[in-house]
C-alpha cells in the first residue's frame, strides 16, 4: 500500500487522485442567471445528495488561480438555480458546455438543448433533461482559501419534474430508464452497468 502525504502534492494532482478514487461520480448540469437575466449552463461532478427534509443538494464549484465560477457567482446574486441529471441522451450537448467562455457568454447556444421556464423561481431550465430539480440556495460555504479553495452551493429543491417514463408510484426512479452518465477522471465517463441488490441488516 502507498502512502501519500497530500501536502507533498501539487493541486493537480490531488486533484487526479480524488477525481480517479471517488468514481462514479453523478453529473450536475446546472442552469444559472446573472442579475440582468444572462443564462450560464455549466456541469459539475462535485455534486451529491445531501438532506431529504427539507430535501437539498450540494456542488462544490473549484476556483482556478482565485477566479470564482460564473454559476457560483450567479447564485451568490440571485439565490437560485436549477439542476439537471445528466443521462446517455443530454451528455454530449452537456460536455459542450464546460468550454471556458466569457461570463456574459452563454454556453447553452454551443448546443442543441432547448430552454423553458421554470415553475417557482425565475432561471430557465432545459426541456430535454429527464429529471431537474429547481433549486434555492441555502448557504455557500467558502473552502480552503480564496485562491485555491471552492464554493460550496448548498440549494433546497422546491420543485421536482421528473419525464414520466423514468417515473413509477411511490416516488420511484426507474434508474434502468434514467440512464444516467456519471463522471470518472480526465475525459472518461461511465453508464450504468450491472447492477445487483444486498440487503441492509435489520438488526
Amino acid at each position: 500500500m502507498k502512502g501519500i502525504n497530500p501536502n507533498q502534492l501539487s493541486d493537480i494532482q490531488n486533484y487526479k487522485l480524488l477525481s480517479g478514487s471517488v468514481i462514479p461520480r453523478p453529473i450536475a448540469f446546472v442552469t444559472s442567471e446573472d442579475e440582468k437575466g444572462n443564462l450560464n449552463g455549466a456541469p459539475f461532478s462535485f455534486f451529491n445528495v445531501v438532506n431529504n427534509k427539507p430535501p437539498m443538494i450540494a456542488i462544490a464549484a473549484q476556483r482556478s488561480n482565485g477566479k470564482r465560477k460564473d454559476t457560483a457567482i450567479n447564485i451568490e446574486k440571485t439565490k437560485e438555480f436549477v439542476v439537471h441529471i445528466t443521462d446517455e441522451f443530454n451528455i454530449e450537448d452537456i460536455n459542450e458546455t464546460a468550454a471556458p467562455l466569457k461570463y456574459e457568454d452563454n454556453e447553452l447556444e454551443r448546443t442543441s438543448l432547448t430552454l423553458i421556464s421554470s415553475s417557482i423561481i425565475q432561471t430557465p431550465a432545459v426541456k430535454e433533461a429527464n429529471i431537474r430539480f429547481e433549486c434555492k440556495l441555502d448557504q455557500m460555504i467558502q473552502l480552503g482559501t480564496k485562491n485555491d479553495g471552492a464554493d460550496l452551493i448548498i440549494g433546497e429543491v422546491v420543485m421536482y419534474h421528473i419525464n414520466e417514463d423514468v417515473y413509477f408510484e411511490d416516488s420511484k426512479i426507474d434508474f434502468n430508464q434514467l440512464k444516467p452518465v456519471a463522471r470518472l477522471a480526465g475525459n472518461n465517463y461511465s453508464k450504468l452497468g450491472d447492477t445487483f441488490t444486498i440487503k441492509r441488516p435489520e438488526s
